[in-house]
C-alpha cells in the first residue's frame, strides 16, 4: 500500500471514535448491584428496621450457606461443568456430620473429616463418570443427585437425626454435638467462614495458574488440551472441590441446625445456581467468579429478608426469586450471544 493512500486513509477517518452509551452493556456491569441498592432503598423506606446492624447480620448470616454452596457450583462452571448434585451432597455431609456425633460419640474433628471425606468420594465418582465415561455433565450429576439423596435417606432411614433420639432398638443416642461444633453455625463464625471461602476461590480461580487454566477450559477445552493443559486433572479437582464446598455447607448447616434433617441441603440448590449465574455478569466479568456468586447471593438474600419484613407470604417468595434469576439470566445471555 503506498504512503499516499495511508495518508488519505487517515485523513478520511476520525483521530478518536467517540464512544456511545450502549444501554444494556452498562445494565450487565452493573445491574445486579444497582439492583441492590435499590432494594435497599425501598426496604429501608417501608421498614427502617431493615437498616438495623442486627438485620444486616441476619442477611449476611442467611446467606452464608447459600454462599458457601454455590462458590463449590462456581468452580465446576468455570470448566464449563455443573454440578446438579450440589445440594444432595450437603444434605449427606449434614446426615453424616450429625451422625457421627450422635451415633458413634466421635470428637468434632473426626466428625467433620469423615463427612468431608464422603463428600470427596461423591466429587471422585462424578468426576470419573463425567470425564472418563464422557457422559453430559448436567445429565450425569441430575442422576447422582438422586442415587445421592438416596443413599442420605438410606443411612439416615429417612428420619431426623437428633441428639437423645430414639435408636431402632428402641434405646436413646448416647452421643453429644460438641459445643465447639455447635460454633460453627453461629454468628460470626458462620460468616468469617463464608468470607474466607470467597477469598480463597477468589484469589484461586483470579491469580493463580490452576485457575487460569481452569477458565481457559471453560472457554475451549480442545484448545487448552492442545496448549498442553492437563484438562482432565483440572475437571476432576473442580468436581471435587465443588463436592468438598457442598459438604462445607452442609456441615455449616447442621452446626446451625443442631440435627440432620431429611434433604437438608436440597432447598439450596436453586438459590445457590441463581447465585452463581447472577454471579456472571457482575462488574462485566462474563465469567464464573467467586465474588460475582456473592454478590447474587447478597441480592437473593436482601430480597428474601426485605419480602418477609414487608409479609410477603413464604408461598410467593419463589415467584419473586425466579422472576430475579430469570431477569439475570436474560441479561446475562443477551450481551453473550
Amino acid at each position: 500500500m503506498s504512503v499516499s493512500s495511508d495518508t488519505s486513509n487517515q485523513l478520511s477517518s476520525p483521530k478518536k471514535k467517540k464512544k456511545s452509551f450502549d444501554f444494556f452493556q452498562f445494565l450487565y456491569k452493573y445491574g445486579t448491584i444497582l439492583t441492590i441498592f435499590l432494594l435497599i432503598v425501598i426496604f429501608s423506606i417501608a421498614n427502617p428496621a431493615f437498616l438495623q446492624w442486627s438485620n444486616i447480620e441476619n442477611i449476611l448470616r442467611s446467606i452464608s450457606i447459600v454462599t458457601i454452596i454455590a462458590v463449590g457450583l462456581t468452580i465446576s462452571l468455570s470448566v464449563n461443568g455443573f454440578d446438579l448434585s450440589i445440594g444432595s451432597v450437603a444434605s449427606l455431609a449434614n446426615a453424616v456430620v450429625i451422625s457421627m456425633f450422635v451415633w458413634y460419640s466421635q470428637p468434632t474433628l473426626i466428625s467433620i473429616v469423615v463427612a468431608l471425606l464422603a463428600a470427596v468420594l461423591v466429587g471422585l465418582l462424578n468426576s470419573f463418570l463425567i470425564v472418563k465415561m464422557r457422559i453430559p455433565d448436567m445429565l450425569l450429576t441430575l442422576a447422582t443427585m438422586f442415587v445421592i439423596q438416596g443413599v442420605a435417606l438410606t443411612y439416615t432411614r429417612s428420619a431426623t437425626i437428633s441428639e437423645n433420639m430414639i435408636m431402632p432398638d428402641g434405646s436413646y443416642s448416647e452421643g453429644n454435638i460438641t459445643e465447639a461444633f455447635s460454633l460453627l453455625g453461629k454468628a460470626p463464625y458462620i460468616i468469617i467462614i463464608m468470607f474466607v471461602i470467597v477469598f480463597i476461590v477468589h484469589i484461586f480461580l483470579t491469580y493463580t495458574k490452576h485457575g487460569r487454566y481452569m477458565y481457559v477450559i471453560g472457554g475451549n477445552e480442545e484448545a487448552a488440551r492442545l496448549s498442553g493443559i492437563p484438562v482432565n486433572k483440572y475437571k476432576v479437582l473442580a468436581y471435587v472441590l465443588s463436592a468438598l464446598l457442598a459438604a462445607i455447607g452442609g456441615i455449616v448447616l447442621a452446626s446451625r441446625v443442631m440435627q440432620a434433617e431429611i434433604n437438608a441441603g436440597g432447598s439450596y440448590l436453586m438459590d445457590a445456581v441463581a447465585a452463581a449465574f447472577i454471579g456472571l455478569s457482575v462488574l462485566g466479568a462474563g465469567k464464573p467468579n467467586a465474588f460475582g456468586t456473592f454478590v447474587g447471593a447478597v441480592l437473593i438474600g436482601i430480597l428474601a429478608n426485605g419480602l418477609v419484613m414487608m409479609s410477603v407470604p413464604y408461598y410467593a417468595m419463589d415467584i419473586v426469586k425466579g422472576g430475579v434469576f430469570a431477569l439475570a439470566l436474560a441479561i446475562t445471555y443477551y450481551k453473550l450471544k
